[in-house]
């Protein structure tokens, strides 16, 4: 079947809109532009933004094993309805994706129930217990998209540096929550201001960025690329932008919600407003804008972490960490920095899309001819509030509940078939 798409804006490389047009034939785009071809399904943009599907390289499912939380269906209508057309799901479920078996189970699933492309990570370690090494090799015949224990931080350099070794051998992305157990103090927020006025135990912003300066060194030394989870402090940017200028191949991310918010937004003891890394200080935050400008973070992924209300309730000590992002992101960012002008356009869709396919150098993220017809159609006028109830994901633990914001998804697509589309 071929569908024709029209009365649509590109973004072009001044960052102007552009009014055109997309064909798509068999699941790929065939034409920018042109005339309708004759017994096409048309669809009528509406004057409305077109970008590429969003690529969201850090997600949690939860399925296998916590579908309480949300499953393989809800994650992925989730994401679709937020945009997103490609994620890569992380191993921290149950069975883990650490053996043969285990991969083609979640693959099953995968294909069984999910509305957009998944690409699974597979574990470094069996169970992500930071010991025993998963064979990798075997992970990456089976789909494996990179390999992480996300969630925890590898803390045996030996076993990182192994990991990093065979990683390099079979050309593989190893990707790293960094996080020090020995300087987390059972910390639930910042150790800042914030925490002390709450009277909440803190997490200090060293027992990230000394892991990352650790795993540069091990990447150096194994000549691995190496990709840096939800970055949150200046130190962190710091041991990175010093590690890409001495030529080691890492890379970065950082969520909506380390741009958007620090400690002192945190309003009382709301277990919605933890995650780990947890907000940090003003400073970090300025550090993480300037680090996205200047190409020390790479990308932009959402670390989407749905958790029940009943594990939420009840204060942070005791709740586990994690937000959802999926269907707030992109509006949230547009609105709080394209509107006022600190970012373009055309950078906010290229930190979402092109910069996370290249990473993981996966042939999605762009608009062009004979690329797979992975798109998302923006109403960049359309103002609403975030209403958590109305999520279609299963989690509702958001910081972000009752904001305002602008540039609200209509339509996504997904090899030329709508994942979602907004009802009217």
């Amino acid at each position: 079947m071929t569908t024709f798409i029209h009365n649509i804006k590109m973004v072009n490389e001044a960052s102007e809109l552009v009014t055109t047009s997309i064909t798509i034939e068999e699941g790929k785009i065939t034409a920018i532009g042109g005339e309708q071809p004759a017994h096409a399904q048309v669809i009528d943009g509406k004057g409305n933004l077109v970008a590429p599907g969003f690529v969201d390289v850090h997600t949690h499912l939860r399925e296998p094993g916590f579908e309480h939380k949300e499953t393989i269906a809800t994650g992925t209508a989730s994401a679709a309805k937020g945009g997103f057309t490609t994620i890569c799901a992380m191993p921290n479920t149950k069975p883990v994706p650490d053996s043969i078996e285990n991969m083609q189970l979640i693959n099953g699933l995968i294909q069984d129930s999910a509305a957009i492309r998944v690409l699974p990570y597979g574990s470094l370690t069996k169970d992500i217990s930071g010991e025993v090494r998963t064979n990798m090799e075997e992970l990456k015949a089976q789909g494996a998209v990179a390999f992480s224990d996300d969630g925890v931080g590898i803390q045996l350099a030996a076993t990182m540096y192994e990991q990093m070794k065979e990683a390099a051998r079979i050309d593989a992305v190893v990707v790293a929550h960094c996080e020090d157990n020995s300087l987390i103090y059972e910390g639930v927020m910042h150790e800042g201001t914030r925490n002390k006025e709450l009277g909440l135990p803190g997490i200090p912003s060293i027992c990230e960025s000394v892991q990352i300066a650790r795993d540069v060194l091990l990447a150096e030394a194994a000549g691995a690329r190496y990709h840096v989870c939800h970055v949150s402090t200046k130190e962190s940017v710091r041991a990175v932008r010093d590690a890409k200028a001495a030529g080691i191949r890492v890379t970065a991310e950082v969520c909506p919600h380390h741009l958007l918010l620090e400690e002192m937004d945190i309003p009382s003891d709301d277990a919605n407003w933890k995650m780990n890394p947890p907000l940090r200080a003003a400073d970090d935050k300025d550090s993480l804008h300037a680090a996205l400008l200047d190409g020390t973070i790479d990308c932009i992924a959402t670390d989407h972490a749905p958790h029940t209300v009943e594990e939420k309730c009840c204060g942070m000590v005791g709740a586990p960490f994690g937000i959802v992002g999926f269907e707030t992101a992109f509006p949230l960012l547009y609105t709080s920095f394209v509107e006022t002008g600190k970012w373009t356009l055309k950078q906010l869709i290229n930190w979402m899309t092109v910069k996370p396919s290249q990473i993981f150098d996966l042939p999605y993220g762009t608009l062009t001819v004979g690329a797979s017809a992975d798109l998302t159609i923006i109403d960049l006028n359309k103002e609403q509030t975030v209403d958590a109830e109305g999520f279609v994901s299963k989690g509702r633990n958001t910081p972000f509940n009752g904001w305002v914001a602008k540039g609200w998804p209509v339509l996504t697509m997904v090899e030329g078939k709508i994942a979602f589309e907004e009802v009217q």
